[in-house]
């Protein structure tokens, strides 16, 4: 049953996350940050210190930044904030830098110092970039997601100081709701006028990127090849188009995305098979809206346990969250989505992340395999048992368990993963 009070918490939940992008959001984050700091400095900086956490450092280190002509990396993404961001875009920074931009963009790369540092810290999104001009200093820190700036100085003077909890984890409100019960009880029964124009937003981004991802030549061409290989079967449509959208992203298109969970990739992959799939199945347009309810909160009700960066492959928690909004658009109960998500996170639970690239779009077609395959799995009357591996008796533990999995048995990977990407 769908209180207005956790109606208005979900509506929260996704405010916060279905947010446009332009570009992978770690780069991205950091040419946000840079911006925000050259605001603050108020004047080009002729030195720059740019210390990233090891994740932030991983997917920002071969993925293309948009709207640079093509530049990779830490400092290609610092130095196209500072020529062209306009900080109060946020996580759209660079979306509007004019081609006339690149050339200086790339001088101020060859020509300014630029330091990038990779320092022990206990958060694994943590971004401070610091920059002198004469005698002026700013330093502007971003913690835990992708827009948190927690801390500004000039000078020596504090102008913002944010305290954070002890501990790092998932920021924003009423996570706790985050049940596969109230998830579907909101999918089922929210007023959809609530949510309307941000699904109709990430429909609208997402299937534009991914068209583009397979009308033309992008990174490995992992969306284009589905469909020449093995036809145009909905189950490798859905795996297609989602892995296009990347494919597209990660080469530097600069189309903007609309992300969750903080991800583009994970924003496309739970959305895109869905809306696929609605098509085929001639559904409406509100049932298309409430199976992406599902889609979009199930890969959120996964991340929750395991935090915005992890050594654990976001995509496969947004391919299970598309086959559950597949399973809803088939007229799936609460037992047959639940069991769709533990017979998926039994297939593809520890695939790494080891940063972003165009892979990363290989990684996606074979989550969105998963995703359905879980499906028709429990369709067939087939389904993992609670105390295989990882697995619990009910979904809620066993997502609990992903998350204790990804986020304190991964950190070791996580470390060699980032010791084998820096040599």
């Amino acid at each position: 049953m769908l209180t207005p009070d956790m109606q208005a918490a979900f509506v929260s939940i996704l405010k916060e996350e279905l947010v446009p992008a332009t570009g992978c959001t770690e780069p991205i984050a950091i040419a946000y940050c840079a911006a925000k700091m050259r605001q603050v400095l108020g004047a080009l900086p002729e030195k720059i210190l740019v210390e990233v956490s090891g994740n932030i450092l991983k997917n920002a280190k071969s993925v293309v930044v948009p709207n640079t002509g093509g530049m990779k990396g830490v400092q290609a993404a610092a130095a196209a904030g500072i020529i062209a961001g306009l900080a109060d875009q946020e996580l759209q920074v660079i979306s509007s830098v004019p081609e006339s931009a690149h050339a200086g963009i790339a001088a101020f790369v060859k020509n300014t110092p630029i330091q990038v540092a990779c320092p022990e810290t206990p958060w694994l999104l943590d971004i401070q970039i610091t920059g002198w001009a004469g005698s002026d200093k700013a330093v502007v820190r971003i913690l835990d997601s992708h827009t948190n700036i927690v801390y500004i100085e000039k000078n020596g003077v504090v102008e913002l100081k944010k305290e954070m909890q002890a501990a790092p984890g998932e920021t924003g409100s009423f996570r706790e709701l985050l049940t596969l019960k109230n998830v579907l009880d909101f999918a089922s029964e929210a007023d959809l006028s609530l949510v309307s124009d941000l699904l109709d937003r990430q429909i609208q981004y997402n299937s534009a990127i991914a068209e583009e991802g397979l009308k033309n030549s992008w990174g490995a061409n992992i969306g284009s090849t589905l469909l020449k290989e093995y036809g145009g079967d909905i189950k490798i449509e859905a795996r297609a188009w989602a892995a296009a959208g990347s494919d597209a992203r990660m080469s530097g298109c600069e189309m903007p995305v609309v992300i969750c969970s903080g991800s583009g990739n994970q924003g496309m992959t739970a959305s895109l098979p869905v809306i696929r799939y609605a098509k085929h199945l001639g559904a409406t347009q509100e049932q298309l809206y409430r199976a992406l309810l599902v889609s979009d909160l199930v890969t959120v009700y996964q991340k929750a346990g395991i935090g915005r960066l992890s050594a654990y492959c976001g995509a496969v928690s947004a391919g299970v969250g598309a086959g559950a909004g597949i399973a809803y658009l088939q007229g799936a109960d609460y037992n047959a989505i639940a069991h769709t998500i533990i017979n998926a996170v039994a297939i593809l639970s520890g695939t790494i992340c080891d940063g972003a690239k165009p892979s990363c779009a290989a990684k996606i077609a074979s989550s969105v395999e998963a995703g359905i395959l879980g499906y028709l799995m429990h369709k067939n009357g087939q389904d993992f048992k609670g105390g295989d591996g990882i697995l619990a008796d009910d979904v809620d533990n066993t997502v609990s368990n992903v998350g204790v999995l990804a986020r304190k048995g991964m950190l070791g990977t996580d470390r060699t993963i980032l010791s084998i990407m820096v040599g």
